[in-house]
């Protein structure tokens, strides 16, 4: 289902995850009936034991939890990790989980890579946050820079029937309770849910960012990691440059991925002829996925403005309409671009551009038609499997 518009919302920026999983243990280990976790990586490191230590007490008091990981993303999770959550009674799942060969991981596309927590159907989380240390940038050098959501009040339940909807197609269990109590307004924010997935909703959310940019007046500012956006993005932000909206990107100047980058920079001689600005980020890794348009839209979540995000990847963003978070959203941003950034200049940007011209045109139009060919092999059928400590996916992808 395509998910609707909701009023009466409450939503708190969380900055990063020395905000984020504070907020998020706090909450599970305040939950009394059910906990839905969705995410593409959890380590066996610092955060991944206080995600665990925090399920085991949940457990402890008889809440049903299910936990969903990518096949893909957590593929090095010991046995004795998953040993101690299930033998506990904590139900986990691996999409799609695959062999290696020749010691390579082979599911490289079609990832779950939501980033999805609901407790008791009354609060949710939805980020770009996956469980581990390398979202501690206060701590770490290469700790990313990244963002989630906390939001209460109606919405939560269509990110509750999100999650439990995935679990119920791949019948990783046979019914969950169709509704808990549902949440009352308690906010101003009216929100709306978009999921991507390779079925009915395969263009939500970039179709949401279009009509975002399509009918923006004053600004756009995008923060986002991987950015090697679809031709429709790629156009329409180029027009409202030409319309005169300041339009403000800030892509990644310490990339945790270089070849991310030399997508990026490839486009960005053609951006700025349109006066769009393009600000890169250095002082860690960017990973967020955060944008704002005029002075009420918002969105955070999963996705990327990348193929694999926009056309193979499962994810999930929320769009918010409210005044106080956009200037909440805003007034970060600008003071990343005031003290962490640098700005691209026309003179940097055509730098060795004689040869990232034809890599920009052969890599541009090769990736709007990938997702189609990527789609062809019967290996792509997504599934859902128990995780097992006896079959944990480390074991799944090694065997």
């Amino acid at each position: 289902m395509k998910f609707q518009w909701k009023e009466g919302n409450q939503a708190e920026l969380l900055i990063n995850g020395s905000q984020y999983f504070p907020d998020v243990f706090g909450a599970i280990r305040s939950a009394r009936r059910e906990i839905l976790i969705e995410t593409f990586i959890i380590f066996d490191d610092e955060v991944g034991q206080a995600l665990k230590e925090a399920l085991l007490e949940a457990a402890a008091r008889q809440v049903r939890i299910e936990v969903t990981v990518d096949g893909y993303g957590t593929a090095d999770l010991g046995a004795e990790y998953v040993a101690e959550l299930t033998d506990a009674g904590v139900n986990m799942n691996v999409y799609d989980p695959r062999p290696r060969r020749f010691g390579v991981r082979t599911n490289l596309f079609r990832r779950l890579h939501r980033k999805i927590v609901v407790v008791d159907g009354e609060v949710a989380y939805i980020s770009g946050i996956n469980f581990g240390w390398d979202h501690l940038p206060d701590k770490y050098a290469m700790g990313k820079q990244d963002y989630g959501i906390r939001v209460r009040g109606p919405i939560v339940e269509d990110i509750r029937h999100a999650a439990t909807a995935l679990l119920l197609e791949h019948h990783a269990v046979e019914e969950l309770p169709q509704s808990l109590v549902a949440p009352s307004p308690v906010g101003q924010a009216a929100m709306r849910l978009a999921i991507r997935d390779n079925h009915l909703h395969r263009t939500d959310i970039e179709d949401h960012y279009l009509e975002a940019i399509r009918t923006a007046k004053s600004r756009l500012l995008i923060a986002n990691a991987y950015f090697f956006p679809s031709y429709r993005i790629w156009r329409e932000l180029r027009k409202a440059g030409r319309r005169g909206v300041d339009v403000t990107l800030i892509l990644q100047g310490r990339p945790d991925m270089p070849w991310a980058r030399m997508f990026s920079s490839s486009l960005y001689s053609y951006l700025l002829k349109d006066g769009i600005r393009i600000y890169e980020y250095k002082e860690h890794p960017l990973h967020g996925k955060i944008a704002i348009a005029d002075d009420e839209w918002a969105t955070v979540g999963s996705s990327n403005l990348d193929p694999l995000s926009l056309s193979l990847n499962l994810e999930a963003n929320l769009f918010i309409r409210d005044a106080k978070l956009n200037r909440e959203i805003y007034d970060h941003l600008v003071e990343l671009i005031e003290n962490s950034c640098h700005m691209i200049t026309p003179e940097a940007a055509e730098k060795g551009r004689w040869w990232r011209a034809p890599l920009m045109f052969v890599s541009f139009h090769f990736l709007r038609h990938f997702p189609l060919s990527a789609g062809w092999s019967p290996g792509h059928i997504s599934r859902l499997e128990p995780l097992t400590p006896k079959a944990p996916p480390n074991k799944r992808a090694m065997d």
